[in-house]
């Protein structure tokens, strides 16, 4: 026998996509923003990463010729960091604070760390993601990141204040492929 409650539930499971767009279906990562290994430019060394904003690629050189690909996410129009850098931190779950120009460009997406000293704690909710490895030039931060992102969706696209974004997971391998002082070009 039927029972009322689960009537309602399974009714309610039903039109739940109709009623919320968002639940219809899950985000779907287009195929070539998936890590794959690629032929590349053999000019670059292995062990060096390579962005090409426009194109929104990451390519970890892995052998003259042959390179590991992830899509990426990256600065708009006037945010990108462009350049040569090196990462000299790396850090699991990173807290994360917008710089004093972030919070100044956009100040009712940051509104509540301005006139406080507040950092958000590292964990699902956090920007930066599950992983992010700091850049620098000559010793010094850059405040450009590459790391992980809460909005998969912005993977393939030119809407970040500058850093460059990954997918959790892919940030996560490449974390565990590139030591502290690898050299990254931003072309």
């Amino acid at each position: 026998m039927t029972h009322r409650r689960h009537f309602l539930a399974t009714g309610l499971a039903a039109i739940a996509p109709a009623l919320v767009p968002g639940l219809a279906r899950a985000f779907e990562l287009d195929p070539k923003f998936t890590p794959q290994e690629v032929t590349f430019d053999p000019k670059y060394q292995p062990g060096q990463l390579i962005v090409l904003p426009r194109a929104h690629f990451l390519y970890l050189v892995i052998e003259p010729g042959r390179a590991r690909r992830y899509g990426v996410g990256v600065g708009r129009a006037g945010l990108e960091f462009t350049g040569t850098a090196t990462i000299d931190v790396k850090k699991k779950w990173p807290t994360w604070r917008p710089t004093n120009e972030m919070i100044e460009r956009e100040p009712r997406t940051y509104d509540r760390f301005k006139d406080n000293d507040y950092v958000q704690p590292g964990g699902p909710e956090n920007p930066l993601g599950s992983r992010a490895l700091y850049l620098f030039q000559n010793g010094r931060d850059t405040y450009y990141r590459i790391h992980g992102t809460t909005q998969p969706s912005s993977i393939g696209r030119s809407v970040s204040n500058g850093c460059i974004r990954m997918i959790n997971d892919h940030v996560q391998d490449l974390y565990e492929r590139v030591p502290v002082g690898t050299v990254v070009t931003v072309l």
